[in-house]
């Protein structure tokens, strides 16, 4: 904990000559950097109470707790179901190019594989529950992001693993305050670490199977006395990866920087920024011909002739993500407001057939090498703000989320063995198969009462209203080759209510409904003569019932849901690209659970079960990438300075793609087991406090089947992702 201090006084001159009041990111590292020439840090820090900082790396924590080495475990206090990932498991065991994509998958009802290696490529499958991308939430310190297209999300655009500070996945729709395009599937909730207490100098590096390697550096102010007590922590990486499949790089640099400003006992100012650059070859996986004759771990082609040439067939992309947060309580009235801009700018290419054996030609010559590019850059702004007062018999919850984001959209056909003119031949209106400026503003003010009905008891009814507009403009719209301007509002009242009751004080148990609600994607207008007043949003109503329970050993939780999913919208290949269709009314129900056990002398033991079953109202019908089940299970020691995991995940059979006659591809269960293993050096003796070396292997018992399929060529057959081979990893960290 801080200690409690008089922190009004303004920042000093070493600060105003960064013009930090401005923040600038450039002005806060120069800033951070010449007072830490000066000698200006301290190691007394400042409590904030409910408005300060987490200490990351510093506070004495119980590691025989369960609370302290689970993977995943349940909340005493949440009224739903709900997934913790500390920290702790984080540092210790996501590989090097991690995103939180491959942290989640731990978690029950998960299921994520990359088929390249951990973090090299942009994950194909996330899953929760059987809802796919796009139809659920993903935040980042509470802040909802993605593509407003279909509400997806790029997972080597943004966040990187070592600045996670934990994440939430909430299984359900939540309360009234769970704001979010896609709040009916649940929330990752992504949050960063805060500043260490201490100043810090730290490089790690990484290098691995696959020519991976990772170089960065992070740099904490510690809590600067002297400077109104804030504090801050700047890290820089650079990733890269050949990539398990052929021919299938990924080079990755990120930058993050967070600064936390006390400006009172009772407030204080967060900034952060991120930016991240992205050069990656992404191939759509092999037919069953190419595995044969490549080997299973084709990835893309070294031809130039070849339509899925690596040369032909790679994305660049530039991402940012801002935000200036105030944290304040006055009186009864407790503020979070963040203020916030994001940005996704992607220049994409590819060959026309992702297979490579469909026949070459374009308007300049029968041999030439036809593909496309594309680009999409958008960028939101926004607002969520968040107001709690606190009365006699509980807690009056209100505020509202807006965004806004302005997508610039292009594609075109062109010829690579001409450098990527324009190929007029290729189709569309000479050549251009979409020209548009779309934008989706969503509005989303809630109110619920957090009633304490006894002191056992409390709860929960609450109301959201969400709004999406949408309008385009196209000169060239998708699907149909016509211009094409609409506009179109959504909206919805959603209710929720949930009652919480603590049968002791470490065992709680919970009930709720809520119903969830999506706008249509924005592919819904690549239709002739679509009507926007037409077209249905998705709609659900969520039932669950939970329980949580944690002691000295032990802790466990557990839910049942149902769900009623109304006008769900699916998504099947299409060749390289993904179609759409409403599957109508789909029924989900399903059990999940967790718990991790303290053995003693530092062993522990976790697992977790979900089983997820559905129904569909056409008679026949199957949902893509939904397993039956999914399971982990896991041996943990973490003694001293020894840290080791042994842990498993199978996911059940689900289906995946579709074969070339349309009919939907069945795949068996499979199951990766991981190990991780860190020693950690308190003292370095006087140029180093502490470090730590870490050895890791994935997929321990080298399962490389076929798990997946997403698309297919030109002719219709289906491609295929394998899982990677066994691969290895060693890392090195040293904090001076």
């Amino acid at each position: 904990m801080r200690k409690k201090s008089d922190v009004r006084q303004n920042l000093s001159n070493c600060f105003n000559r960064s013009n930090l009041g401005k923040l600038v990111p450039a002005g806060i590292v120069l800033s951070i950097i010449a007072c830490a020439s000066n000698g200006a840090f301290a190691a007394d820090v400042t409590d904030l109470g409910v408005v300060g900082a987490t200490d990351t790396g510093n506070v004495a924590v119980n590691k025989d707790s369960p609370a302290y080495q689970a993977p995943t475990q349940g909340s005493l206090d949440a009224a739903q179901p709900q997934s913790i990932i500390n920290q702790h498991y984080i540092q210790e065991n996501a590989s090097a190019g991690s995103n939180y994509t491959d942290i989640v998958n731990i978690a029950p009802g998960m299921f994520s594989v990359d088929p390249n290696g951990p973090g090299m490529m942009e994950t194909q499958s996330l899953t929760m529950r059987g809802f796919q991308d796009g139809q659920y939430n993903v935040t980042f310190d509470g802040i909802p992001w993605g593509d407003s297209n279909d509400f997806t999300h790029h997972s080597t655009s943004y966040f990187m693993s070592q600045d996670i500070g934990n994440i939430v996945i909430d299984r359900g729709p939540g309360d009234a305050s769970n704001i979010g395009n896609a709040t009916f599937g649940g929330t990752i909730a992504v949050n960063s670490k805060d500043p260490m207490t201490t100043a810090a100098t730290t490089p790690y590096a990484t290098v691995g199977s696959f020519n991976t390697v990772l170089a960065g550096a992070e740099f904490d102010t510690g809590a600067m006395k002297n400077y109104g007590d804030a504090s801050a922590f700047i890290d820089y990486k650079n990733f890269s990866s050949d990539g398990y499949l052929t021919n299938s790089n990924i080079r990755r640099n990120n930058l993050f920087i967070k600064f936390i400003k006390p400006v009172s006992e009772n407030t204080a100012l967060t900034f952060v920024t991120m930016q991240n650059q992205v050069h990656q070859n992404v191939p759509l996986g092999a037919t069953l011909a190419n595995i044969a004759k490549y080997g299973q771990n084709y990835g893309l082609s070294s031809n130039p002739n070849s339509q899925n040439y690596f040369g032909y067939n790679y994305d660049d992309i530039t991402g940012d993500f801002e935000y200036v947060g105030l944290n304040s309580v006055q009186g009864n009235l407790k503020i979070d407001n963040k203020i916030y801009t994001y940005a996704y700018y992607h220049n994409g290419f590819n060959g026309n057939d992702p297979g490579g054996a469909g026949p070459n030609g374009t308007s300049y010559g029968a041999g030439n090498v036809p593909g496309q590019k594309m680009d999409m850059n958008y960028r939101s702004y926004g607002d969520l703000l968040r107001l709690t007062n606190t009365l006699e018999h509980g807690n009056l919850e209100y505020g509202a989320w807006v965004d806004h984001q302005t997508n610039n959209r292009m594609n075109m056909n062109v010829d690579y063995s001409l450098g990527g003119a324009l190929n007029p031949a290729g189709g569309g209106v000479n050549g251009v198969n979409q020209s548009m400026v779309d934008t989706l503003t969503t509005i989303q003010p809630y109110m619920q009462y957090e009633w304490k009905a006894t002191d056992a008891l409390t709860v929960t009814p609450g109301l959201k209203y969400s709004s999406f507009t949408r309008t385009i403009d196209a000169t060239v719209n998708a699907g149909t080759n016509q211009p094409y301007s609409t506009s179109q509002t959504w909206a919805k009242a959603l209710p929720a209510v949930s009652a919480h009751y603590k049968i002791r004080s470490n065992w709680t148990t919970y009930a709720q409904f809520a119903e969830g609600f999506l706008a249509p994607n924005l592919n819904s207008f690549y239709q002739p003569n679509v009507l926007p007043a037409t077209l249905s949003p998705q709609s659900t109503k969520n039932y669950q019932l939970g329980t949580t329970w944690s002691g000295s050993r032990l802790t466990v939780s557990g839910d049942v849901y149902k769900i009623d999913f109304n006008n769900q919208i699916t998504a099947t290949p299409c060749g390289i690209n993904t179609c759409f269709s409403n599957a109508g009314g789909v029924k989900y129900n399903g059990i999940e659970g967790e718990s991790t056990y303290v053995v003693g002398e530092g062993f522990s033991l976790y697992g977790n079960y979900a089983i997820n079953n559905y129904s569909m109202s056409t008679a026949g019908n199957v949902l893509l990438n939904v397993p039956k089940n999914t399971a982990a299970a896991g041996l943990i020691y973490n003694r001293g300075p020894v840290y080791a995991s042994l842990i498993a995940k199978e996911v059940g059979h689900r289906y995946s793609g579709q074969d070339a006659q349309g009919n939907p591809i069945p795949f068996s269960s499979f199951t990766i087991t991981n190990f991780n293993y860190s020693y950690a050096l308190d003292s370095m003796g006087s140029w180093g406090k502490n470090a730590k070396v870490g050895f890791q292997v994935n997929n321990v018992f080298d399962k490389n089947g076929i798990f997946a399929s997403f698309a297919n060529d030109a002719g219709g057959n289906p491609m295929f992702y394998v899982n990677p081979v066994r691969n290895y990893a060693l890392s090195l960290s040293v904090s001076m």
